[in-house]
């Protein structure tokens, strides 16, 4: 599902697009609230943003069947949610991946997409060479630092470029809307948008 298109267009186009993921089944939860405080800082930059929430779905994780390896067309061999969203992720110009943590680590749903995504990706010339990428993470109390760094373990791979902000991208809460109590987490998010503009039009030099 997509929550948010929105943007600003230059000479009848939209300009540059950042596609941000959210990992998380809960819909407007936590991890939605943070990455819409980062698409808020690149909207007034003038940037397209597009918030994706699909992790609710049931979806299949990558079984290694080296489809994608043969076809090398861009696409998955299973057309769920995550093979829609593959090729979406290659046209993007910058990716934010969220999640919540879930015993210690990202969820089953975004573990899939990277599995999946990044098999895509490299067989497939690699769509993905340095583009920005960034990870956002919320937690109940603890296992942030790990899901993150899970999340930018694909960004390392694909040879993306991993945005950073004033604090690691991270927040704390369990109940939906409870992260808007974290004043430095959506401080950490305006930070982490800026820098992902700042990057963006620096790259597009």
């Amino acid at each position: 599902m997509v929550r948010q298109v929105v943007g600003r267009r230059t000479s009848g186009r939209l300009i540059m697009t950042v596609l941000a993921i959210n990992g998380s089944p809960r819909v407007g939860g936590n991890t939605s609230i943070m990455l819409e405080w980062v698409l808020a800082e690149l909207t007034k930059e003038g940037f397209n943003t597009e918030l994706v929430e699909s992790a609710s779905e049931p979806v299949q994780g990558c079984v290694a069947c080296g489809y994608c390896g043969e076809a090398r067309d861009g696409t998955c061999r299973f057309d769920d949610s995550i093979g829609q969203l593959i090729p979406k992720m290659a046209k993007a110009r910058a990716i934010i991946m969220g999640s919540p943590v879930h015993f210690a680590d990202l969820t089953p749903w975004l573990k899939a997409l990277i599995d999946r995504a990044g098999f895509v990706m490299l067989h497939n010339d690699n769509p993905m060479r340095r583009k920005p990428g960034a990870a956002v993470v919320v937690a109940r109390r603890a296992g942030q630092v790990h899901a993150y760094d899970s999340i930018n373990h694909f960004f390392g791979i694909t040879e993306m470029i991993t945005v950073g902000s004033r604090y690691w991208n991270l927040g704390v809460g369990l109940e939906k809307g409870d992260v808007k109590n974290d004043a430095e987490a959506r401080d950490t998010m305006a930070g982490l948008g800026q820098n992902m503009a700042w990057l963006l039009k620096k790259l597009a030099r």
